[in-house]
């Protein structure tokens, strides 16, 4: 699917001001320019990509200052590439990669990598916290569960595995405020990216004094808490010396990846949902108030007015990976199409898709993948169609949770290069979801989100509706295979709940 010609202007059409977005993502980090329309323009753009360090004991970290030095190299790229349009930006912004944390000590060093969402050492200490706190309490008011991704399970494991390292930190931050930190010698967390460490009260907009008290935690130890419109001026050398034409212009702090997808893509209200699938899938609404966090979801925020409800999959794109891998499949365009000839659950088998353990609806990161009903018969093209069944029946489960607390005739916009690079992917979550969706165009929704939130910032812009967002490709399910994809869902979590009881005993 091409990009939109709407979503992306030539420089020579590009109307200033103009905004830098940085996006440092789980995969790569991106950098890109944007008129006062929000419009990319074309060329003025750069891409690095990032890895984690992975480990058999669960650990995936990144090396900050290496993941610091290819966003600057972005940066040097996109500045290059701008050329003369540098002289009107008046804006840098950007969105990170969340739940993730690193520790610097009283000399400013980094003495830690960053423990990233996808480190699963820890899973011990969500049992010990479990008992010494009631966990529906602390769900509602930090809008986060108990899990080795947030920071109260974080600390508690370093605190427990580290205690020498837990004493050298003076400070923990996360990738954003360490970027601020680099530029300015100052820094803080905006209540957005806040929000996605579980140390955050949701209703007072403060960090969580309960988890403080109880992990011992010095006062001091995180930043201060932010909205998005608090900027930094000044560049320290020796940036000055390698951006002059941002030397004075306004930084902003970092917003949640997850929220600047929403904005980007036009999910401004409950309204419109937005499903993601990169490597891993998200389902998010913003709404004005979440009273109650239904079971299974979290709830973050965007800024202090706007919460964002939904849950988050770490199945997505790394399961069609590992069977691309498995299988040696190098082109699916011409497999899909002849899947689309196929029946739901024709292939008769059923796959839980759980290869990177489980997030949201159940929370259990110890769960794995199961693939039940192989026979002789098994071809690689089955196996691969159950991938994409499960994927999306596993969305479905996390959807009908977020509409019980949105209206039922919300529309649903999808993005993600997995979802935009294959139409059999979007029927089937069609037909599961039993609603129809559009798809969102541009590529790189989050960092179009990150300069619609710096127009507003500047107030270029009075508000994020100021900005058209054309939704395309609506796709419609079909009513019979909705009801066979029920049948699937029923036995993917019959084999789930055996799972749990096997794993238990």
């Amino acid at each position: 699917m091409s990009t939109d010609a709407s979503y992306e202007v030539h420089p020579t059409q590009a109307e200033p001001p103009f905004v830098l977005a940085i996006d440092v993502g789980s995969s790569s980090v991106r950098a890109l320019l944007f008129d006062r329309f929000a419009r990319s323009i074309q060329s003025c753009h750069a891409r690095q990509s990032v890895t984690f360090e992975t480990q058999t004991d669960g650990a995936a970290v990144i090396n900050a200052d290496l993941l610091l030095e290819v966003t600057w190299n972005c940066i040097d790229e996109v500045l290059s590439k701008a050329n003369s349009l540098v002289k009107d930006i008046v804006g840098v912004g950007n969105c990170t990669l969340v739940s993730n944390i690193l520790g610097l000590d009283k000399m400013g060093s980094a003495i830690t990598p960053i423990f990233t969402y996808a480190d699963t050492r820890g899973m011990d200490d969500v049992a010990i916290l479990r008992n010494q706190m009631d966990e529906n309490e602390t769900h509602q008011r930090t809008g986060c569960i108990l899990h080795p991704s947030y920071l109260p399970v974080r600390f508690h494991w370093i605190r427990r595995v580290h205690p020498e390292l837990w004493e050298r930190v003076s400070h923990w931050m996360t990738i954003g405020e360490y970027m601020l930190f680099k530029l300015f010698g100052e820094t803080a967390v905006s209540y957005s990216v806040a929000s996605w460490s579980g140390m955050l009260n949701r209703h007072k907009l403060v960090w969580d004094d309960q988890f403080f008290n109880l992990l011992s935690i010095p006062s001091g130890a995180l930043s201060k808490l932010v909205d998005l419109d608090v900027k930094w001026c000044g560049l320290r050398k020796p940036f000055t010396d390698r951006w002059p034409g941002l030397v004075n212009t306004p930084w902003f702090p970092a917003v949640g990846d997850g929220a600047a997808v929403n904005v980007g893509s036009g999910c401004l209200d409950r309204q419109c949902l937005a499903i993601t699938m990169g490597t891993s899938t998200a389902i998010r609404v913003l709404l004005d108030d979440v009273p109650k966090i239904p079971q299974g979801l979290w709830c973050y925020r965007l800024d202090q007015n706007a919460s964002l409800l939904g849950g988050a999959l770490s199945e997505g794109g790394n399961v069609l990976e590992w069977l691309n891998h498995i299988f040696q499949m190098k082109e699916t365009t011409e497999f899909e199409s002849e899947l689309t000839k196929m029946l739901p659950g024709e292939h008769g088998l059923t796959f839980l898709p759980l290869l990177a353990g489980e997030r949201s609806p159940g929370w259990i990161g110890s769960a794995r993948g199961i693939i039940a009903g192989l026979s002789l018969a098994t071809e690689a093209r089955d196996i691969y169609h159950a991938g994409l069944e499960a994927l999306a029946c596993r969305i479905g489960l996390v959807y009908e949770r977020v509409i019980s607390a949105i209206p039922h005739d919300a529309k649903v916009v999808v993005s993600g290069g997995v979802l935009l690079h294959s139409p059999l992917l979007r029927q089937i979550l069609s037909d599961v979801l039993g609603a129809p969706i559009s798809t969102f165009p541009f590529s790189e929704p989050s960092s179009r989100g990150i300069s619609m939130l710096v127009l507003r910032s500047l107030g270029i812009v009075p508000d994020l509706g100021t900005f058209p967002c054309k939704i395309d490709d609506v796709v419609h399910p079909d009513p019979e295979n909705h009801k066979r994809y029920q049948e699937i869902i029923r036995r993917q979590t019959e084999l789930y709940q055996q799972m749990i009881l096997e794993d238990r005993t």
